[in-house]
């Protein structure tokens, strides 16, 4: 995902001609991780919007208005305190409510939010992502792939990341797949 990251990267700034034209944007929990991005970020001739500061996307999204042609997520697996309880009428929620014990149909749900009328997305998780039937997940995925917006879901194997053992996968989604591999159909004033 990273490799396809720069050479998209790239791609993009050969066809407009500078590279502060790829917008890049991101929101982080924790104010130590906050400021390597920004360092990473710099190091590599990038900028990016973190927002005004640390703080839960889920909670305190600082990028409510976003709506984006690609977005590329590698989420925290698992996460069962995310202030679901805070949540429980938020409209990104459009194919079902999250469950409180676990985040990742709430990363799905908020990234689908974040695309534009063209937008894909790919995001890395856990693998039981795929398959959970607990506490609603099940009917959260069947509304998703009832919906047209889940792509494909890739199984990749444990131990492929050095932070954790468990298996993750990736699942690609699109708010139009007839936009085209790239979502080059007209945009309609996006």
């Amino acid at each position: 995902m990273f490799v396809q990251s720069a050479k998209f990267k790239d791609a993009h700034a050969k066809q407009v001609g500078k590279k502060g034209d790829l917008p890049i944007y991101g929101q982080e929990l924790m104010a130590e991780t906050r400021r390597l991005c920004k360092m990473n970020l710099a190091v590599h001739g990038l900028e990016g919007d973190l927002g005004k500061s640390y703080g839960s996307t889920f909670t305190n999204d600082q990028h409510h208005t976003l709506r984006a042609d690609y977005i590329l997520a590698n989420p925290p697996f698992n996460i069962s305190d995310w202030g679901a309880d805070k949540l429980q009428e938020d409209p990104r929620w459009k194919y079902g409510i999250p469950p409180a014990r676990n985040a990742n149909y709430a990363w799905l749900q908020h990234m689908l939010t974040r695309l534009s009328k063209v937008g894909r997305a790919g995001i890395v998780l856990a693998n039981g992502s795929m398959t959970t039937q607990q506490s609603g997940e099940g009917d959260i995925r069947k509304a998703m792939i009832k919906d047209d917006v889940v792509e494909c879901m890739v199984a990749l194997p444990g131990q492929l990341f050095s932070n954790t053992q468990i298996p993750a996968c990736l699942w690609f989604m699109s708010k139009d797949k007839k936009a085209g591999k790239n979502g080059s159909r007209d945009r309609g004033g996006e």
